[in-house]
């Protein structure tokens, strides 16, 4: 959307699997690359995996405004907002770049950074992650939902995060959710003015009015559908002063599909109704039909980020090669389910 042009760089003979966690580092590469995109506003961002004696190197550069001298040294201090932040007047508590450090030292890593003024900045997360030669087999997996029985229910999203209500929306409304978003406290407020929500999902952090403000005005409204709040960071207020603040229930960010399906499914006491495979789904799929190695790595690569918009897009590419039609349209109708694990092992499994 900005026009900033994205380089992934991977060494050669990447192992396959390796032991971490797999959440904590997702999380300190979320960060840095969103961090990368926030203060990049032309140029480019690169991002480089390499790997040695069983440690790996995540390197994020970027080409933005850069760190001075008298800021680098504390920049993974907490509550620390530097000068370009300042001045772009973002949200965020300035806790973003601490949690990084902290998860990178838990899994028994270390992050360094250099920059200077004008010219961009580099981090470098270095961590342990031993190879795993013969990987246990996946566990089974939850089938596909189609839907839930009983009366539609109306889902309130409140996220200032554009991206983040966009995936809400892409997730919930292919299972029969009404979906309502707004990209703050006090549109969320006039909007469901004559509405009555079954259940909201709510930013904690926020600029103006935050969501726990919110939900004190919501109960105070004497709404009683369950509020899930949801936070970006561990340490951005997950937990409220008040005890009794009012919410039924937290998830962190980034969060797994199945965790939302889950929290929503128990507080709104559903009954799911699993998606029924077609026959065609179990046939086998003739490796010339599939695409080349390169397609089936972007592929890859955008399912282990969820990006629905960027694999239909990409299925719609390849679509136009009538050969791939019917490898298409099983990866389609994984996406549309929203089966992940089952796009991941039909891009994986030569057979289909």
């Amino acid at each position: 959307a900005k026009g900033v042009t994205f380089n992934f760089v991977r060494a050669p003979h990447l192992p396959v699997h390796v032991r971490t966690d797999e959440k904590r580092l997702r999380q300190i590469l979320v960060n840095l690359l969103s961090n990368a995109i926030k203060y990049t506003d032309k140029g480019r961002i690169d991002f480089e995996v390499a790997y040695r004696s069983q440690v790996a190197s995540f390197t994020v550069r970027d080409t933005g405004t850069g760190i001075a001298a008298d800021e680098i040294e504390h920049i993974f201090e907490p509550f620390v907002r530097g000068q370009a932040e300042r001045n772009k007047m973002s949200p965020g508590l300035g806790l973003g770049l601490t949690i990084t450090k902290l998860l990178s030292e838990t899994l028994g890593g270390d992050i360094a950074v250099s920059s200077e003024p004008g010219q961009g900045a580099t981090f470098m997360v270095r961590l342990m992650l031993a190879r795993v030669h013969r990987p246990r087999a996946r566990p089974a997996q939850d089938k596909a939902l189609a839907g839930y029985a009983g009366p539609r229910r109306t889902i309130m999203v409140v996220d200032d995060n554009a991206d983040h209500r966009e995936l809400m929306r892409e997730l919930l409304q292919p299972l029969d959710f009404v979906v309502l978003t707004a990209n703050d406290g006090h549109e969320c407020l006039t909007l469901i003015g004559g509405i009555a929500p079954d259940l909201f999902f709510v930013d904690i952090s926020m600029p103006g009015m935050d969501g726990w403000e919110l939900v004190k005005r919501l109960r105070g409204q004497g709404r009683t559908a369950p509020i899930i709040m949801l936070s970006a960071n561990i340490g951005d207020g997950t937990v409220a002063a008040n005890v009794d603040s009012g919410h039924s229930d937290t998830i962190t960010k980034p969060f797994d599909v199945r965790q939302v399906l889950d929290k929503l499914g128990a507080h709104l006491h559903l009954r799911w109704i699993e998606a029924e495979e077609k026959p065609a789904a179990a046939g086998a799929v003739a490796p010339a039909l599939r695409p080349n190695e390169a397609q089936l790595i972007e592929l890859r690569n955008l399912g282990e980020i969820g990006h629905v918009r960027g694999i239909e897009a990409k299925l719609a590419e390849l679509a136009a090669k009538p050969d791939n039609g019917p490898f298409v349209d099983l990866l389609r109708a994984r996406v549309q389910a929203f089966d992940f694990d089952g796009y991941a092992r039909l891009l994986d499994d030569p057979h289909g």
